[in-house]
């Protein structure tokens, strides 16, 4: 029996530890996958700290990790075009009898040296692009990417603002430079995170604490407010801020999570100027294609995402410098 190592953890009492178990083996429509790197995000502290809980994961174990990319190492029946030694990203998961399973929560994921993959959630990472920025394309940028071109449908020359610089808001910011927004407003109280904002493209970054932010904002969009707000640090104070500067119309949308709840403090206001909350999660099956396609492209530039590299051994020490910010990461890579 062929073995491989792989980051577990074991649900009921959230532990983590390195394994040795055995390497799945690819059936009908599948490939196996030798993993090259795999992103560490908030998600998977969330897991770990009890805060998400699998819904529809059959054991008590799961090895995590849901933004992967490596080459193809051995194929499965009716594999289809793919084939052996091809470069390709893994979706952050797929479907199931019209339910979406999440890779790395509701079946194993790719803290490991190998990964199952279905053929139809694979694409295909072009050699201009490293394994490390392939790997954080699902989620870590088409996350935000569906927040701002769908849920948040953002247009040309609309006034945003991005709460949260950390590794969805960092990428926010940059894609909704790509698609026009303007103004592009910063909110983080880490001074760290304001100057990654600016770097990323956007017009002004302010402190959270700030007392002229609204005034600022204000002077910003000539007076209109937001037509969008993006919440990406899963924080009710950031929201309710965030809906005080909202202008008519003006959307709020809920990228970060969080299980407390959300205070609407002006109501009247709220619905005199017809604005909306709209809750985000994950994006469409073509948004990591397009986003490798923006990437080959020359449009993004992921490079500056990739905030360190580590061994499956220290994913714990990963989790924990992303849980405390320490380094102010914007994406820390395990690599097998």
């Amino acid at each position: 029996m062929a073995t491989m190592r792989a980051v577990r953890l074991h649900v009921p009492t959230r532990t983590l530890r390195v394994e040795e178990v055995e390497r799945p083996v690819p059936g009908p429509g599948q490939v196996l996958v030798k993993v090259e790197a795999a992103g560490v995000c908030l998600s998977d502290v969330h897991l770990i700290d009890g805060s998400l809980t699998p819904l529809y994961l059959p054991g008590e174990s799961v090895t995590l990790g849901h933004e992967i990319a490596g080459t193809v190492a051995e194929l499965g029946p009716e594999a289809g075009r793919r084939q052996v030694g091809d470069r390709v990203v893994l979706q952050a998961g797929e479907q199931r009898d019209g339910i979406t399973w999440t890779r790395g929560v509701d079946y194993d994921g790719g803290w490991a040296e190998y990964a199952l993959a279905r053929t139809d959630t694979l694409f295909t990472l072009p050699d201009a692009i490293p394994f490390e920025q392939g790997a954080i394309i699902p989620d870590a940028v088409s996350t935000p990417w569906g927040a701002v071109t769908a849920t948040g449908a953002v247009r040309p020359a609309e006034p945003v603002g991005v709460w949260g610089v950390g590794g969805l808001g960092a990428h926010g910011v940059q894609l909704l430079r790509v698609i026009g927004a303007n103004p592009i407003v910063a909110v983080d109280p880490s001074p760290a995170a304001r100057e990654r904002a600016l770097a990323f493209g956007a017009d002004l970054a302010l402190d959270s604490a700030d007392p002229e932010l609204a005034a600022k904002i204000g002077a910003a969009t000539g007076g209109t407010g937001l037509a969008a707000a993006f919440d990406f640090a899963g924080v009710p104070a950031v929201r309710e801020q965030a809906m005080t500067v909202l202008g008519a119309h003006g959307r709020l949308v809920l990228v970060g999570l969080t299980d407390q709840p959300l205070t609407v403090a002006n109501s009247i206001r709220f619905s005199y100027l017809q604005q909306q909350i709209l809750g985000h999660y994950g994006s469409e099956d073509t948004a990591v294609p397009e986003l490798i396609s923006l990437a080959a492209g020359g449009r993004l530039d992921f490079s500056r995402s990739i905030s360190g590299v580590l061994p499956l051994e220290q994913a714990a020490e990963a989790v924990e410098r992303l849980h405390t910010k320490q380094g102010d990461p914007i994406r820390l890579i395990l690599k097998p």
